[in-house]
């Protein structure tokens, strides 16, 4: 059945709706969710071929990062986190990592949802200085606790991902890791937890 043809709700505004309709929608709602790895790689492959001046394509970049993250025996999460880092690149060029962290946030844990949301100014380290810009603007973030984690992404993995002779694992390689982490949410803005 097409989703135009799925009963639907009736209402026209919330306040009119009923407990069955919601549930209609729920049910719609967790199908959709499901599908959100199937969306996440199509939305990696728009990076395919899209060098934005770098030695390697966008795509290449992030397969790469993942790469070196998962032979260096990172866990899944933090490699699925390296191959999602710049998925921001198209819908948010000027803030990519909170692209990349919004779609994150419900299954990764709040060390790594901070790595990704904040390797922008920490990436900054390596080229801020070529643009006119403060390369230590992450220094703000000196007495975090995550601060050193993050360093370390950048310079163990993402500074490094933009060679094109390296070996780099391609998409398929990743995809049942991406599969797992992206259908396993860990918080949610509809699950509360109770103090």
């Amino acid at each position: 059945m097409s989703d135009a043809a799925a009963p639907r709700a009736k209402f026209k505004e919330m306040t009119e709706s009923t407990a069955e309709e919601w549930q209609m929608i729920a049910t719609s709602a967790f199908a959709f969710a499901a599908k959100l790895p199937e969306r996440v790689i199509a939305h990696l492959r728009l990076l395919d071929g899209d060098f934005g001046g770098f030695p390697v394509d966008r795509l290449t970049h992030s397969l790469q990062t993942a790469t070196r993250a998962h032979r260096d025996g990172r866990d899944e999460e933090y490699v699925v986190c390296a191959l999602l880092h710049d998925i921001g690149d198209t819908l948010g060029p000027l803030n990519h990592p909170d692209v990349a962290a919004a779609i994150l946030k419900p299954f990764v844990s709040e060390q790594n949802h901070w790595m990704v949301a904040n390797h922008g100014v920490f990436q900054g380290y390596y080229f801020f200085h070529h643009l006119g810009l403060d390369r230590d603007m992450r220094d703000k973030f000196r007495d975090h606790p995550w601060y050193d984690y993050t360093a370390e992404f950048c310079h163990e993995y993402d500074q490094k991902a933009f060679d094109p002779d390296y070996d780099t694992l391609p998409l398929e390689t990743f995809i049942p890791m991406l599969q797992r982490v992206l259908t396993s949410p860990k918080q949610s803005i509809y699950i509360k937890e109770e103090k």
